[in-house]
């Protein structure tokens, strides 16, 4: 978590730009890695922009950069306008950093802790502690306000971390995999939280390794490899890159399986695909105006269906196709993003 000493009152975003990140070329290396390879960004004001990329891919780096935390190598980048190297006091004002881990106080308690941070963000005695108050009630907190830190669960530390990033209200968020290690209920509640805080105003910079939170949140995603951006777009325009949507038929009668794919070539041009348990047929969806003439031809020819669907391409699919690999990789793989996180909490 990046801690400053701006006003008590951080300067709102200037008007003068629609952007809240524009980054071009952005180079990061450690001795002989080049962790962050001439990535390029446009985040505009007011959304939620998911990155994605396996362990290593530099996804960390390129926060810690856009935070001021590391000195880009090469490259540049804006935040609301304002130069990260140039202006780098004024950056720090305008963002709020949630890390991979709390930059906490184990024996303090939840507010304690805030009200340390609200003090060293210029925060008053009175208005630091009025403010821990809101946060911890906005976050479900208020019941274990005065519990140590160390007997917190995991599910409470991330919700704590996100509060006290948004202690000086900040327009620009960086999350960096806020919800990793959460129960389902906790990170439907966090994805709620992230969505008032876009809601209100807030741009959010969003990496993660889960790819449904990326669907669920995201407005834009960047796809992150070996240092560099290999895809960018809405989640639909990335699905639509690896391919169609598919019809899935389920037979009641698997006799009926040679007369169903023999009707798909005539009426779809399109040859379709028997699972390996012979109970299910799946179809590339090219055009969906003719679906309803395929339906029709099965009906008139007796041919009953059990269950009819639409399947589009995955988020999934979309990371394995364009990466070649899964978003897990091997803990070799980790360094990079590794020690970038060293120098976050540093």
């Amino acid at each position: 978590m990046s801690i400053s000493t701006p006003p008590a009152t951080p300067p709102r975003a200037v008007s003068t730009t629609d952007w809240a990140i524009e980054a071009d070329g952005l180079v990061k290396t450690f001795g002989d890695n080049r962790a962050v390879d001439g990535v390029d960004l446009r985040v505009r004001a007011g959304t939620v922009y998911g990155v994605l990329g396996p362990n290593g891919a530099g996804k960390t780096t390129t926060i810690s950069m856009l935070a001021t935390l590391l000195r880009p190598d090469g490259g540049q980048a804006r935040i609301f306008g304002h130069d990260i190297q140039k202006e780098a006091q004024i950056v720090r004002q305008l963002i709020g950093v949630t890390a991979q881990f709390a930059s906490v106080d184990e024996n303090l308690s939840a507010t304690e802790n805030l009200v340390i941070f609200g003090r060293l963000l210029g925060l008053g005695r009175a208005q630091a502690k009025q403010k821990a108050i809101d946060l911890l009630e906005e976050f479900n907190l208020l019941e274990a306000a005065r519990r140590p830190l160390k007997k917190f669960s995991g599910g409470m530390r991330r919700r704590l971390d996100l509060a006290a990033s948004l202690i000086a209200q900040p327009p620009l968020i960086f999350l960096d995999e806020p919800t990793t290690g959460l129960d389902p209920r906790t990170r439907a509640q966090m994805w709620d939280t992230i969505r008032r805080l876009v809601a209100s105003g807030s741009t959010v910079l969003l990496t993660t390794q889960m790819l449904d939170e990326a669907d669920q949140l995201a407005d834009r995603i960047a796809v992150i490899d070996r240092g560099r951006v290999v895809a960018e777009g809405t989640a639909d325009e990335l699905k639509a890159s690896v391919g169609t949507a598919s019809l899935q038929l389920r037979l009641d009668d698997l006799a009926d399986t040679e007369d169903v794919l023999r009707a798909i070539h005539t009426v779809l041009g399109a040859q379709g695909t028997v699972s390996p348990e012979a109970s299910r047929i799946t179809v590339p969806m090219t055009d969906v105006g003719r679906v309803t003439d395929l339906l029709v031809t099965l009906r008139e020819a007796g041919i009953r269906l059990t269950e009819m669907s639409v399947q589009k391409p995955t988020l999934d699919e979309v990371f394995l196709t364009i990466t070649g690999r899964g978003v897990e990789t091997d803990e070799s793989e980790t360094a990079t993003d590794q020690n970038s996180q060293t120098r976050i909490n540093a």
